[in-house]
């Protein structure tokens, strides 16, 4: 069964999912039969068939009826899409910087704060921490990060650190944390292992290449923009509570969120090159092809096929053939 998270990272949910497998098994149904085979009302069936139509999860043959695409185009064109998404707000997020200056000297007037409704800048490494942990102290619910390189410059040993954010006091806090880390960052000593302790003590991690920008948001209310170049003693940091460009900060971490693959799934496969017999398989498992109809592509028994499946969702970390297929898309293995 495709869990309703997996399926959550693409835009859908898990009536969406069992409506999507039921489709895939038969390859024909009407909304009534569904209805009655997966024991639910007739409303919500056609809530999910119009919800997968729109995301390309099925397409109308000649006659009218829906039929399931297969999972890997239909996976594709979702992760194009929030590709698409991604970069819109990552222009937007560009402007934004370009005109820091200009939009804080309008709206804070020399302000050294931020309130609901404007912007500070916040100058030097001391004071652009003692702003982060101020934020930090303040959180409620929930704090979101996004986390890329390059970090703050120390010495010739350690030429660059990941920010020193206390995520422990947080989540012994009973706060919500979500990150997004830069698959870039993961290469630094310890990284990893920091994040997986973090991990099992509650840290909401995925991992992705390409994050757009460094942004801590704190309780959808105020969102704290690193500088690029943090160990430029220049840089300035951007505090953002303005209304308007808070809501245009916020879907993009979300955005990234899900494009963006479970932490143990990163380190599962990050450093194992796919062979060709996995990618063969993938390109089958992705196609929604049965297991009788795998082995007979592959030239091999039945059980020797599932042994196979098995193996390869073990390798990706995965629960389900479906989660092995997000997850080698995203990695780019089924093109």
């Amino acid at each position: 069964m495709i869990e309703g998270e997996e399926l959550h990272s693409l835009g859908l949910g898990e009536v969406e999912g069992r409506v999507y497998e039921a489709l895939l098994r038969e390859r024909a149904f009407h909304a009534s039969e569904l209805a009655d085979l997966l024991d639910l009302p007739y409303f919500r069936i056609d809530e999910a068939l119009t919800s997968l139509e729109d995301s390309g999860f099925t397409v109308r043959g000649a006659d009218g009826a829906l039929c399931p695409a297969a999972p890997a185009a239909a996976i594709r064109t979702l992760i194009h899409r929030r590709q698409a998404e991604l970069h819109i707000r990552s222009a937007e997020l560009e402007q934004l910087m370009m005109s820091a200056d200009r939009i804080a000297g309008r709206l804070t007037a020399g302000s050294q704060s931020a309130s609901e409704g404007g912007i500070e800048v916040v100058t030097g490494q001391r004071q652009i921490g003692e702003r982060a942990e101020s934020l930090l102290a303040s959180a409620e619910q929930e704090v979101v990060i996004l986390d890329r390189p390059p970090y703050v410059k120390t010495d010739a040993a350690h030429p660059e650190r990941p920010p020193a954010l206390d995520i422990e006091a947080l989540l012994d806090r009973g706060i919500t944390v979500r990150a997004v880390i830069d698959r870039e960052g993961l290469g630094f000593p310890g990284r990893m292992r920091s994040l997986t302790a973090l991990a099992a003590r509650g840290l909401r991690a995925r991992v992705t290449s390409g994050v757009p920008t460094k942004l801590i948001g704190i309780d959808r209310r105020i969102t704290l923009l690193p500088p690029t170049e943090a160990g430029d003693p220049r840089a300035s940091a951007l505090v953002v509570g303005d209304s308007l460009l808070r809501n245009a900060l916020m879907p993009l971490f979300e955005t990234v969120w899900e494009r963006s693959i479970p932490l143990s799934g990163a380190e599962a496969g990050a450093d194992q090159p796919v062979t060709g017999q996995q990618r063969e398989l993938l390109g089958l498992l992705a196609a929604g092809l049965k297991d009788e109809a795998i082995a007979r592509r592959l030239g091999v028994h039945v059980h020797t096929a599932r042994r196979r499946i098995t193996r390869l969702l073990e390798s990706l970390n995965a629960e389900t053939r479906f989660q092995a297929g997000a997850q080698a898309a995203t990695r780019g293995w089924l093109s």
